[in-house]
């Protein structure tokens, strides 16, 4: 493991301005994604873009497509009239 390269709960915590008991609930919930070292966590650096909502990963663009599509297909006709207007 490089230094640098995870980060503490309690640093995230620090950042994202809430909690480390927050932050453990979000780990043990899966909402985070960490890597247990012995008794602790450590959150990817690479991951905080995805926390903070800065990037999107691949699932949460497959689910707002998802949603695009639905949204589309059942309200295709209303849109369309919509953007006459």
């Amino acid at each position: 493991m490089k230094k640098g390269e995870y980060i503490t709960i309690p640093q995230l915590a620090k950042i994202l301005g809430i909690s480390r008991i927050a932050v453990y609930r979000k780990v043990k919930k899966g909402q985070i994604k960490a890597v247990r070292i012995g008794r602790t966590f450590a959150i990817p650096q690479r991951q905080i873009g995805a926390i903070l909502g800065k990037t999107l990963r691949r699932e949460d663009k497959q689910q707002i497509e998802a949603a695009v599509k639905k949204t589309v297909r059942e309200y295709g006709e209303t849109l369309k009239l919509l953007g006459l207007e």
